[in-house]
Formats: C-alpha cells, sequence, structure tokens
C-alpha cells in the first residue's frame, strides 16, 4: 500500500536538508572524504527510520547512509534524525537498483536490509532484495569482509535467502529463526516491534562477502 502523502512535503524535505543527499552519485567513491576514519553502512529501505536513528546513534565511528524509494516516509526517518542532531546519518531518495551508480566497489562496510517486500511466486523472484541480481551488486560495493545484515518475519522468504547467500560466495553466521526468543534482541523496527508483540518469530542472519568467489 503507497503511503498518504504528507502535507508540505517539498518543505519538509527541504528543512532536512543537511541530511538530504540530492545527487548521491556526486559522492561515488568519497562518502567518508569528511570523515575517514569511520566505516561506512548502508540500510536499504529505512521506512519511517526508527531502526535508522536508534542503528546510527549505537554506532559513531560508522556513517549510516540510508536510501528510501518513499519520500513520504524518508521525511519522516530525516525529521527524527535532525531531532537527535545525528551528525554521522544521511539520506538518499532512491532505489537500491542503483546501488553502483552511488557507491565505488569496496566502498560500504555493512548492509542492512530490514523487512523487505517478500514478493512471494517464482515469476517475483528477481525483485526479491537477496535474489542473485542484488547480490552481485552488494558484492561489487561491499569490502572484503563487509557484512550483509538481513531479518525478515517471512519464513519463505528467509529460506530462500538462506539458500541463496551461499549459493553466490557469501558465508553465512548467526542464523536465527527467531532473534527474540530469549528476550528482545538489537535495534527493532516499528514493524519488528509491532509483529514481536504479536508473537510473531523474527529471522535473521548475517552474510559475509569474503571478496572473492566460493569454488
Amino acid at each position: 500500500m503507497r503511503m498518504r502523502k504528507k502535507k508540505n512535503l517539498a518543505l519538509r524535505m527541504e528543512t532536512c536538508g543537511d541530511l538530504w543527499i540530492k545527487t548521491p552519485s556526486d559522492l561515488r567513491g568519497n562518502w567518508r572524504t569528511d570523515r575517514p576514519e569511520t566505516a561506512l553502512h548502508l540500510e536499504i529501505g529505512c521506512g519511517k527510520g526508527k531502526f535508522t536513528v536508534e542503528t546510527a546513534a549505537q554506532t559513531p565511528d560508522a556513517l549510516l547512509v540510508a536510501i528510501e524509494r518513499e519520500p513520504n516516509a524518508m521525511v519522516i526517518a530525516m525529521e527524527r534524525a535532525l531531532g537527535l542532531e545525528l551528525q554521522n546519518l544521511r539520506f538518499i531518495d532512491g532505489d537500491a537498483r542503483h546501488l553502483e551508480t552511488l557507491f565505488a566497489p569496496g566502498e560500504v562496510a555493512r548492509i542492512y536490509i530490514n523487512f523487505p517486500d517478500p514478493w512471494p511466486g517464482p515469476r517475483h523472484a528477481k525483485r526479491r532484495l537477496t535474489s542473485p541480481d542484488f547480490l552481485a551488486v552488494y558484492k561489487k560495493i561491499l569490502t572484503p569482509g563487509g557484512e550483509i545484515h538481513f531479518k525478515t518475519d517471512n519464513r519463505d522468504l528467509f529460506n530462500y535467502s538462506i539458500s541463496q547467500f551461499p549459493a553466490h560466495g557469501f558465508t553465512l553466521d548467526k542464523v536465527t529463526f527467531d532473534l527474540h526468543s530469549q528476550g528482545m534482541t538489537g535495534v527493532m523496527t516499528n514493524y519488528e516491534q509491532k509483529f514481536h508483540e504479536l508473537g510473531t518469530p523474527i529471522c535473521r542472519c548475517v552474510a559475509r562477502w569474503d571478496g572473492e568467489e566460493s569454488c
């Protein structure tokens, strides 16, 4: 379902101009110029930004770039970040299909993918953010040893994903089918918190890219 357009969206976006990167391709290969000692982390699909701002606040030694194709959600995330005066967070209004134009080879140390559209059915498999086409892009922008942190409440998508990661050269770690079984773990998204309270198990894994294809 498409989000309802926010009132004064354009003005609210401009108010967050210091966080909103309008021409991100200009920074390709140079995201950390002003913060060379930091690692570059990327969140794909930040939504309203609860996970985004809390993660940025907890990792001040990393620059977190969040990409979101729905500006009506992203503006809420940016306003949250602005209110907390976070200096290590930037936002891109765009689509993950174009990551290679935004980040140079080996530039990203970590990618967060939280609760993406599962795109059920084989006809839509290529649209999944853990499909082979997307994994090929992630391998190009990840540094050797870089990681993908993936969470979903959709068991079918998770099973699909943990089969695709190793098939395409990633090493799986911290695989769980019920992340919060012993109590809430890590930073939650709004969606995650809601479904955890309903008793829905949350699946999570970390997929590491070592920089070379497995034999």
